[in-house]
């Protein structure tokens, strides 16, 4: 087809999945090797975007040692942490302690996403059932007698209409698909949003993740040779920040990050700072005849804890289980749908109650400029061996784990 022409090429396949994220290319992967044909759209040209979830927990190792890929996965960038650490009103604090873990991987590796996500992509083109189209922009679902049978989209050579026996909506928190599916979102509620920069990192800067005191809280998130730290701001103020000035924010920074102090000035404007506006919702249905969400675009997570990723690649392992064989036949009904959202519903809603808790606690002293304290549940917990494995299980491991049951057809 010719550049511009205003014929859409016509494509079709038993599974067409929107959105190159975690969950998509997991479930992409993951049906191309049961012998599905699939076909994943991504919108953009790469991977390569910063400031994205990162945290790839031991569940998701777990999941990938089970697909035989831990090994070769580990190969690829990245740094492990066992222990995570906050310092609160300058106080040590122990969140995490993954040590204690029943888990292949007793730790959690930070890798920057677009090495996962190629990584997966990478895997999935060695099956002749998966098939990824890259800078493919979903604008629209096809519907006949209400039932969801394909997606339209743009190209970089026109347009695009593919028909499917399903459709998955893996797209994100400005989900497309879930916009156009007429699907109801609740809207949990965030209090509050982060500023997302990178500075430099040196050899003897303390390896602590959370950083809080007078009123200010950052995270800082080791990428080997620099931070990507998150500054957060209450809900909406992000406007009112910047009024203030890059000085004023080099500062804060400064202020609850001391280590920091030397290395502000590489922030030179705002245009080295990125807005994350933190958002918590979820679908109260995931589906509807033909049509799927899961991940993001099911159910937006706060980045507490940085479990995101590791949800939506739980999300997917749960719809490969449930998925291939009724794909297999040509015969997903609602019935097969409704079962994955009963499995992993009660998982998402469990894990935005936790994190709406922890970001309470953790987060409730950003409109109060005294020194801060660590909350007394922190302190309570840190001196407890069971609620600390506890809350530990939660954010490395989630409330539901998935183990993988699809066959590799191709062995």
């Amino acid at each position: 087809m010719e550049a511009g022409s205003s014929l859409p090429e016509k494509l079709q396949s038993r599974c067409c999945i929107a959105g190159g994220g975690p969950a998509g290319l997991m479930l992409g992967f993951l049906l191309a090797r049961a012998g599905i044909g699939v076909l994943v759209l991504e919108k953009h040209t790469d991977f390569l975007r910063d400031f994205r979830g990162d945290t790839v927990h031991p569940s998701t190792l777990e999941t990938m040692h089970e697909l035989g890929l831990l090994e070769e996965l580990l190969k690829r960038p990245h740094q492990e942490i066992s222990q995570v650490r906050a310092q609160i009103g300058g106080e040590p604090t122990l969140l995490g302690d993954m040590s204690y873990l029943r888990t292949r991987c007793r730790f959690m590796a930070l890798m920057p996403q677009w090495h996962f996500l190629n990584f997966l992509a990478e895997h999935g083109r060695t099956y002749p059932t998966f098939h990824l189209r890259m800078r493919s922009e979903v604008t629209g679902l096809i519907e006949e007698n209400g039932r969801i049978v394909g997606i339209r989209g743009n190209t970089s050579t026109g347009p695009l209409e593919i028909r499917a026996d399903l459709v998955v909506g893996a797209d994100g928190r400005n989900s497309v698909v879930r916009e156009q599916s007429g699907l109801a979102v609740e809207n949990i509620g965030a209090s509050m949003d982060s500023l997302q920069v990178r500075l430099s990192k040196h050899a003897d800067d303390p390896e602590l993740f959370l950083y809080s005191d007078r009123g200010k809280t950052m995270v800082t998130v080791n990428r080997g040779d620099y931070w990507h730290c998150g500054f957060a701001v209450p809900k909406g103020t992000a406007e009112k920040m910047q009024a203030r000035g890059i000085e004023d924010f080099r500062a804060s920074i400064a202020e609850v990050a001391p280590f920091l102090c030397d290395r502000v000035t590489e922030v030179h404007d705002w245009n080295d700072v990125k807005l994350l506006t933190v958002r918590a919702d979820r679908l109260r249905k995931w589906y509807r005849p033909g049509l799927l969400c899961i991940g993001d675009a099911a159910h937006a997570m706060s980045p507490v804890g940085g479990v995101g990723i590791n949800l939506a690649i739980q999300d997917a392992v749960a719809a490969a289980n449930l998925l291939a064989e009724p794909l297999r036949r040509g015969a997903v009904s609602g019935n097969h749908l409704a079962k994955i959202q009963r499995r992993r519903s009660f998982p998402t809603r469990l894990t935005q109650r936790m994190q709406a808790i922890i970001q309470k606690q953790v987060w409730r002293g950003l409109d109060k400029p005294q020194p801060a304290r660590p909350p007394w549940p922190l302190l309570l917990l840190e001196r407890t061996t069971l609620p600390c494995r506890m809350r530990t299980c939660f954010i490395a491991v989630g409330f539901r784990p998935e183990h993988v049951e699809t066959p590799d057809v191709y062995k």
